[in-house]
């Protein structure tokens, strides 16, 4: 039995330009996945790759590389993961340049790509350490247990209110600025025509800094914060775990 409509209710949904934008970002991302698919499966192994699906076995060859020489053994999926989050982050900080709502100053937003990285670190803590990940929280001593539940979620935060943040301080900036040479501009004419005399001339060089290299710049940290944060859940010990663990395979096939 399906929910009555009732156009009352609608009134009540307020969705920001800024959630609406990475919807759309989204979108563009799994049609270019798509298109992807749809070549790879027609692709003719002896002819070179082209197009989208060159691009797209470059990115999984870069990730892949990047990911085995920083996190080791035991991630071998995890770039594709980041397949998924670097280019949305780095659109959805890029996208101001061409004056719409930048999806990282909402709050939503980053603290989305967040809880990401957060659920990441506790399910390879789980899936390498098993029970023993629950020792963490009363470590060195059980009296503990309150200040490691609280400092388990420094993670989300650093990582939600570093990437609002710059989003934040690029975007006030910005509205100053051209707040400030449409004044001057309104010295010289009225109306409209005041933002189009000084606000070309002196915004695009912060349009290039806070939209194109702080989306890097960002995209960049928030990478590597992850797969720092993520990696260190990994034993000491696991690499040697495993080699252990395909000696005996090895024997045991002898």
């Amino acid at each position: 039995m399906g929910i009555p409509y009732n156009s009352e209710s609608l009134k009540h949904w307020d969705i920001s330009g800024e959630v609406i934008i990475a919807l759309a970002i989204i979108f563009i991302l799994i049609v270019f996945a798509i298109i992807v698919g749809i070549q790879a499966r027609h692709q003719d192994y002896k002819k070179g790759s082209r197009g989208p699906l060159f691009f797209a076995e470059w990115a999984v060859e870069k990730l892949d590389n990047f990911v085995s020489e920083t996190m080791g053994k035991g991630f071998e999926t995890f770039g594709g993961l980041l397949l998924g989050i670097i280019p949305f982050l780095f659109l959805s900080f890029v996208v101001g340049i061409t004056g719409l709502p930048t999806p990282m100053n909402n709050i939503v937003v980053p603290l989305s790509l967040a809880l990401i990285t957060f659920t990441q670190i506790h399910y390879r803590s789980m899936k390498f350490t098993k029970w023993k990940y629950f020792k963490r929280y009363v470590e060195p001593f059980p009296f503990f247990l309150p200040v490691n539940l609280i400092s388990m979620w420094a993670p989300l935060l650093s990582l939600t209110l570093r990437m609002f943040g710059n989003a934040l301080v690029g975007w006030v900036l910005l509205g100053l600025v051209n707040w400030a040479l449409t004044g001057v501009g309104a010295m010289f004419v009225s109306g409209g025509a005041a933002s189009l005399i000084f606000v070309p001339i002196g915004t695009p060089l912060l349009h290039a800094y806070f939209d194109v290299f702080s989306a890097f710049i960002q995209t960049l940290v928030f990478t590597y914060l992850t797969v720092l944060l993520v990696a260190q859940e990994k034993p000491e010990d696991y690499d040697e775990q495993l080699e252990a663990i395909s000696r005996k395979e090895l024997v045991n096939n002898d």
